[in-house]
C-alpha cells in the first residue's frame, strides 16, 4: 500500500491488528463521549439551574432529534465504506471524488433539517404526547436546536470522511475545543443570562458551528487524497449511489430505531407523572455514555472491515470482527455494570436531591445497562455486514428485531401491564434476538461475499 501523505493514517491492511483497532478505537471512543457531552450539559445545567419541567423539556427531545437526523447519519456511514474501500483499494481518483460529493450532502442534508424541523418543532411534540408542563420550554429547544443542523451534519460527515482513512485523533481534538465552550457558554447563558432552555440550545449550536468549521478546515489542509477544494464541491450521481446503497440503508435502519423510540418515549409521556419523564431522561443520558463507548467498536469494525474488504484481506475482516466483538463485549460489561453499582450517584448528578426522580433513573439503568453488552455485539455485526457490502438486510433484521419487537411489545405486554419496568424489559429482549439473527446471516453469506473480491476467500 503505497504511502499518501498523510501523517493521520492508519494502514489498516497490513500488519498485526489487535492494537490497530484500539488505537484507532479510543480516541472515536473519547471523541463519542464528547459529543455526548453536548447534550449532557444541557441536562446537568437545566437539572440543577432550571428545574425538573426544564430537564424533562431538553430530555425529551433526544428522541424526536433522533429520527430527524438519522437518514442523514446514515448517509454518513455510507460516505464512511465508500472512501474506506476506495483508500483500500488505492483508488485516489475516485476518494476525492467520493469526498466532495459526501460534504456537498453534509450541506444541503443540514439546511433540509433547519427548513423541516424548526416550523415542525411543536406539531412533533404533540404527536409524542408530550406532557402539557414541558411541551412550551421543549419546543423552544428543539427550534433553536434545528438551526445547528447544517453544521451538525458538516461535522458527522467530515469525521466519517476522516475516519475512513484511520483518523480518528483531529475528529477528538476538534470535540475537546467544541466541548469546553458548550459547557462554559451553557453556564454562561443559563446561571448568568437566565436563558434556561434557550441558553443550553445556543450553546449547543455554537459549539456545533466551531466542530463543523475545524472539521472543514482539516480537510482543506490535506495533502492527500481527501483534501477538499471548496469550488469542486457538487454532487455526482455514480457517488450518490454509491453512498445511498449503504447508507439509506443504514439511515432509514438508524429511522427505524427512533420511530420505536419515539414510541417508548411516548408510553413513558403517558404516565404524565413529572418524576418518570425525568428519571427516564436522565438514564438515558448516563446509558448514552456506555453506548458512545460500545459504538466505537461498531464504527472501528465498519472501517476496518470495509478497507480489508476493498483491499481483497478478507481473513483481515474475521480477524477485525472476532476482535471487535471481545472488545465491546468487556466494554459493555463492565462499563454497564459499573453505571448499575453507581447508578444512584451518577443519576443525582443529573437532579440532586430529588430522590423520586433518582428513583426512577435507577430503575430504568438496572435493567438497561445490566445487558447493554448485547446491543454492542449487534451493532459490531451489522458493521461487519456493511464493511462487506450487506446494508438491506441488516437494516430488514433490525427492523423485524429490534424495532418491530418493540413496536409488538408495547402493544401487547406494556398493554396488559402498565409500568415503566415492563416497557424497560423490551430494549434487552430485542437485543439478543437481533444480535442472533445477525450472527447468523454472516454466516450464510461469508464466503459468497468474500469470493467476489479475493478467491481465496472461498478456502477461509
Amino acid at each position: 500500500m503505497k504511502k499518501r501523505g498523510s501523517a493521520h493514517e492508519i494502514d489498516m491492511i497490513h500488519g498485526p491488528l489487535a492494537g490497530k483497532l484500539l488505537v484507532f478505537a479510543i480516541p472515536l471512543m473519547l471523541s463519542s463521549l464528547l459529543q455526548l457531552l453536548f447534550n449532557a450539559a444541557d441536562v446537568v445545567v437545566v437539572g440543577r439551574y432550571a428545574g425538573d419541567a426544564a430537564l424533562a423539556a431538553v430530555g425529551s427531545t433526544s428522541s424526536l432529534i433522533n429520527l430527524m437526523v438519522n437518514i442523514f447519519i446514515g448517509l454518513s456511514v455510507g460516505a464512511n465504506v465508500v472512501v474506506a474501500r476506495d483508500l483500500g483499494a488505492e483508488r485516489d481518483a475516485e476518494v476525492h471524488r467520493d469526498v466532495h460529493t459526501a460534504v456537498t450532502l453534509a450541506l444541503l442534508g443540514g439546511v433540509a433539517l433547519t427548513v423541516l424541523g424548526v416550523p415542525l418543532s411543536r406539531q412533533m411534540l404533540v404527536w409524542t404526547s408530550s406532557p402539557a408542563d414541558v411541551i412550551d420550554l421543549a419546543t423552544v429547544y428543539l427550534r433553536i436546536y434545528f438551526l445547528g443542523m447544517p453544521a451538525n451534519m458538516l461535522y458527522n460527515f467530515g469525521a466519517a470522511i476522516l475516519r475512513a482513512q484511520g483518523d480518528t485523533q483531529r475528529p477528538l481534538y476538534i470535540l475537546s475545543a467544541a466541548g469546553v465552550l458548550n459547557a462554559g457558554l451553557n453556564l454562561y447563558f443559563v446561571i448568568v443570562w437566565q436563558m434556561s432552555v434557550a441558553g443550553v440550545a445556543l450553546a449547543t449550536i455554537i459549539s456545533q458551528y466551531l466542530s463543523a468549521a475545524l472539521v472543514l478546515v482539516c480537510l482543506v489542509r490535506d495533502r492527500g487524497p481527501l483534501r477538499l477544494e471548496l469550488k469542486r464541491l457538487r454532487l455526482e450521481a455514480p457517488v450518490v449511489r454509491r453512498i445511498a446503497q449503504v447508507g439509506l440503508p443504514a439511515g432509514f435502519q438508524g429511522m427505524v430505531f427512533s420511530i420505536s423510540n419515539v414510541v417508548i418515549q411516548s408510553s413513558i409521556n403517558s404516565f404524565n407523572v413529572t418524576a418518570i419523564v425525568a428519571g427516564s431522561a436522565a438514564s438515558a443520558n448516563i446509558e448514552g455514555f456506555v453506548y458512545a463507548a460500545m459504538n466505537a467498536f461498531y464504527q472501528t469494525c465498519l472501517t476496518f472491515s470495509s478497507q480489508n474488504y476493498g483491499a481483497g484481506e478478507t481473513r483481515r475482516v474475521d480477524r477485525t470482527l472476532a476482535l471487535c466483538q471481545v472488545y465491546v463485549t468487556v466494554t459493555g460489561l463492565v462499563l454497564g455494570g459499573m453505571t448499575v453499582v453507581f447508578g444512584r450517584q451518577l443519576a443525582a448528578i443529573y437532579a440532586p436531591g430529588q430522590e423520586a426522580v433518582i428513583d426512577q433513573a435507577v430503575a430504568r439503568l438496572s435493567i438497561v445497562c445490566a445487558t447493554y453488552c448485547l446491543c454492542g455485539i449487534m451493532d459490531t455485526m451489522v458493521g461487519v455486514l456493511r464493511g462487506i457490502g450487506y446494508s438491506v438486510i441488516p437494516m430488514a433484521v433490525s427492523m423485524a428485531g429490534a424495532c418491530g419487537l418493540r413496536l409488538i411489545w408495547v402493544a401487547t405486554v406494556f398493554r396488559a401491564v402498565r409500568t415503566p419496568t415492563v416497557l424497560y424489559i423490551s430494549y434487552p429482549v430485542s437485543w439478543g434476538i437481533t444480535a442472533l439473527t445477525h450472527f447468523l446471516f454472516f454466516l450464510a453469506v461469508r464466503k459468497r461475499a468474500y469470493a467476489k473480491v479475493a478467491p481465496a476467500a472461498a478456502r477461509a
